[in-house]
């Protein structure tokens, strides 16, 4: 599935204020546009003094990244893929928006028993794994330690991914532009691990779109992709929750309603094309 005729920016952002285009206090960099109003090439953030509305659940967060992703839309060669259960939402608001079809990377973070709060890593349902190395290092954590945590996550990995996916099979991303999404990224292990998965199955192109990231996060995983689209990178971060007004427990339930309305919506839209 070839991707000619798409040119983004290797980073698309938005500020979050009444008018998208007033990027006042933002650097000097920001001066060229791509069609829509995206940024050709700029910082990531806004400026630290300007005030922070956040986003009212996960699927506003998924329309407001829609509206800067709309050169990948009604095409053939777009997959979006959420990552459980929180990018889901998010990603399903974009497969709508983009009239993609919708699926899931299954992501499981590496955490101490006694410290479960510390994402020392993640690894992905093929596998594919990233640790926290300077965490390690600091922790003075074993690789023995690491080792267990990684066994015990990649045990857990087929039981997960059986439970959301059910009878739906896998999409086949050989050659098709993949986007990422996921709720917001804090120390980003999840989405690097997610991104070294697809990147095993040969896309033509992998997006990362989220809603809000840690600057150090963002700039980890903007060198990993071909284009990385963010609304907010703010100065303070604290943690993803704190930039939603309805931060919600999403269950596996949620995930697979959301997956067969994502579906139903393909058979649809197709539907009416052959007709």
């Amino acid at each position: 599935m070839p991707s000619e005729g798409i040119e983004p920016p290797t980073f698309a952002f938005e500020a979050r204020r009444s008018n998208p285009l007033n990027y006042e206090g933002v650097g000097e960099s920001v001066h060229e546009f791509e069609a829509g109003g995206l940024p050709r090439k700029g910082p990531m953030n806004a400026s630290p003094g300007q005030p922070r509305s956040g986003f009212q659940d996960r699927a506003q967060a998924g329309r407001s990244l829609a509206q800067l992703l709309g050169r990948y839309s009604s095409r053939d060669d777009v997959v979006v893929f959420g990552l459980p259960r929180g990018g889901v939402p998010v990603a399903f608001e974009i497969a709508k928006a983009l009239h993609a079809p919708l699926d899931f990377i299954v992501v499981l973070k590496l955490a101490l028993a006694r410290h479960p709060e510390l994402a020392l890593g993640a690894v992905a349902a093929d596998g594919s794994h990233v640790v926290n190395d300077e965490l390690v290092q600091r922790l003075g954590i074993s690789q023995n330690v690491i080792d267990a945590a990684l066994a015990e996550a990649r045990a857990q990995l087929p039981g997960r991914i059986r439970a959301l996916r059910e009878d739906r099979h896998a999409i086949d991303v050989v050659g098709a532009i993949v986007v990422l999404a996921d709720d917001g990224l804090a120390t980003g292990a999840s989405m690097r691990a997610a991104i070294a998965c697809v990147r095993n199955q040969n896309p033509a192109r992998v997006v990362v779109a989220v809603p809000v990231a840690a600057r150090e996060a963002a700039d980890s995983i903007r060198e990993l992709v071909d284009d990385f689209v963010c609304v907010d990178c703010p100065a303070s971060f604290v943690s993803v929750g704190n930039w939603y007004d309805s931060f919600a427990q999403v269950g596996d339930d949620d995930v697979r309603s959301l997956l067969k309305q994502a579906s139903r919506f393909r058979e649809t839209a197709d539907g009416g094309q052959r007709s």
